[in-house]
């Protein structure tokens, strides 16, 4: 079986889909490949995100903004929207998921820390589909 592939879309790539892609390499443990973009990237990644995500053991400072490609759509198995409305590109064959998230961007860390914690859950429920325990 190849290894299963996602792409966390949402408008900067500053917050939402920097945790999202963090918590993927995480709990993946390196069996599922992970990109992230924005469909208008931010300058920086979000720093209450990093500090969200480093109070959970999880360091996502060396990251950076980058931008929607096709070519990471068409590359990528499934493809999870955070907000990015339609500017994500729709291609036939590809499993989109839209997760409903608020945006961390200009909130405090006691504003983030939920967000953070239902990616972190949602992200388990994904790993567990992409990665069945009898294939562990």
């Amino acid at each position: 079986m190849s290894t299963p592939s996602v792409l966390f879309v949402c408008v900067h790539n500053a917050g939402r889909s920097q945790m999202a892609a963090g918590y993927l390499h995480h709990l993946g443990g390196g069996r599922i490949e992970v990109r992230s973009a924005g469909s208008a990237p931010g300058e920086a990644i979000n720093p209450v995100a990093v500090e969200a995500m480093a109070e959970d053991g999880i360091d996502i400072s060396a990251n950076h903004p980058t931008v929607l490609t096709t070519e990471a759509v068409q590359a990528s198995d499934v493809v999870i929207t955070m907000g990015c409305g339609d500017a994500c590109p729709i291609f036939p064959g590809k499993r989109y998921e839209d997760w409903e998230l608020d945006d961390p961007a200009g909130q405090g860390l006691e504003a983030v820390r939920p967000i953070r914690d239902e990616i972190r859950r949602r992200i388990q429920g994904l790993v567990d589909e992409l990665l069945p325990a009898d294939s562990a």
